[in-house]
């Protein structure tokens, strides 16, 4: 590149920057309140009624009591829980990486491509909040949304880049008529401001038609969430008045009524204390209840709620559980391969998402337009023994001629390296 094009192309880069760090201020546009940590408990009492109420909520804009009440029904069902946990740390579980858009082919200058993944991953790296930001960022498999604030600052002669991200709070986050999203803060706690590009990451991975704020699983659940909810309550009150032994005393009928009051006094003894004295002329019953029943169907209505769960956040129950079910292996292969699929959709929406708020706009920002950013990937462990590595190295090196790194083949092999002076186990040729 001559003189007087790299001038221009610097001039072109100069403004750019400025147009972006403009745009890009530095410091919090989101300040922390006192609201942020108080929560109504909208699951308290919930009702049929209630639960469509606070959903069309929603639907009309304001997800104030929807995301509080996701957050409650997580820490009421423990069921709900482990499923919801198992499904979002199987994606925040794994190790995540950065590659260049050379590997992709999205770029053919490769000195500039790697360049750029570089600089990505060393600004990443200075973060320590980054790992929690995307498991915050990954709640939104439940909610369908999660915004987190970019917090861009000047870091001495580096210039400006991102040094900190911070979640939002679900109570922050309404949309407006058209559904477009704002974000509550102390100048706008009413009508919210438009997100700055640059300024959010903004994860929707399951909008419905372009609605945010529907398509969530805690939302698919919800229904099952308040049948299961009401049904531990009906077989409370059951196992209260149904499941203690009745009993029964029987009085001659010349007793008095101090007699009588006597008796009853040593009712009430013997249900708290298990003893009691009784004269002679007293016949006394203890009746179990629903002795010789099937008893009622509470468990079998909750058992059947916990799949329906499973089937939404995982998509299959032979993971979750196989109580009273018959099953084999073959079969929870086949259920553990549709939740591979799950996880990679999970995957793909994660990366986009980060690539699009993140990526884009730091690399932008440092090398201008024209390169293209890198992408965000996470490792995926692949789900196969020893055994079946050996078997694919094997086919990799021997038959197709493949180069293979002997470093990673030690470490998914799990097996040390010898050092000098080591004896090697002796191996096969020919």
């Amino acid at each position: 590149m001559t003189n007087h094009k790299k001038k221009f192309s610097d001039r072109i880069l100069g403004a750019f920057r400025a147009k972006t760090t403009e745009r890009l201020r530095p410091g919090r546009v989101i300040v922390p309140r006192a609201e942020d940590s108080a929560r109504d408990y909208p699951g308290a009492g919930l009702t049929p009624s209630r639960l469509a109420t606070i959903l069309r909520e929603a639907d009309d804009g304001s997800l104030s009591s929807a995301m509080q009440l996701f957050e409650e029904m997580e820490e009421k069902d423990a069921h709900l829980y482990s499923v919801a946990q198992s499904r979002r740390l199987a994606m925040t579980g794994l190790e995540w990486c950065v590659v260049s858009a050379a590997d992709v082919g999205d770029m053919p200058d490769r000195r500039r491509a790697d360049e750029a993944a570089d600089f990505v991953r060393e600004v990443l790296g200075e973060m320590e909040c980054f790992d929690e930001a995307l498991q915050h960022l990954a709640l939104a498999v439940g909610r369908n949304i999660a915004v987190a604030e970019i917090v861009w600052d000047v870091t001495g002669s580096r210039g400006l880049r991102p040094v900190e991200i911070v979640p939002v709070d679900f109570t922050r986050l309404v949309f407006d008529e058209l559904d477009r999203l704002r974000i509550l803060t102390r100048e706008e706690p009413q009508e919210g401001i438009e997100p700055p590009q640059g300024k959010f990451i903004v994860h929707t991975p399951h909008a419905v038609s372009g609605h945010p704020q529907r398509g969530g699983l805690l939302r698919v659940t919800s229904m099952a969430y308040l049948a299961k909810n009401l049904a531990l309550k009906d077989w409370m009150i059951f196992a209260e008045v149904f499941g203690m032994p009745v009993r029964i005393a029987r009085y001659e009928a010349t007793a008095t009524l101090e007699e009588k009051q006597e008796l009853i006094r040593m009712l009430e003894s013997l249900g708290s204390n298990a003893t009691g004295i009784f004269s002679r002329a007293v016949e006394l019953q203890i009746v179990e209840a629903n002795r010789g029943t099937s008893g009622p169907p509470y468990a079998r209505l909750i058992e059947f709620l916990n799949r329906e769960m499973s089937k939404a956040w995982l998509g299959q129950t032979l993971t979750t559980d196989i109580s009273g079910q018959s099953g084999s292996v073959a079969a929870t292969r086949v259920h553990e391969t549709v939740r591979q699929d799950v996880l990679a959709d999970d995957l793909r929406k994660e990366a986009r998402t980060i690539r699009r708020d993140l990526l884009t706009p730091l690399t932008r920002l440092q090398f201008g337009p024209d390169v293209c950013p890198p992408y965000f990937r996470r490792k995926v462990r692949r789900p196969t023994g020893a055994k079946e590595l050996a078997e694919v190295l094997d086919a990799a090196v021997n038959r197709l001629g493949l180069r293979v790194s002997a470093d990673w083949a030690h470490e998914v092999l799990g097996l040390p390296r010898t050092g000098d002076g080591m004896a090697a186990v002796p191996g096969c040729t020919g």
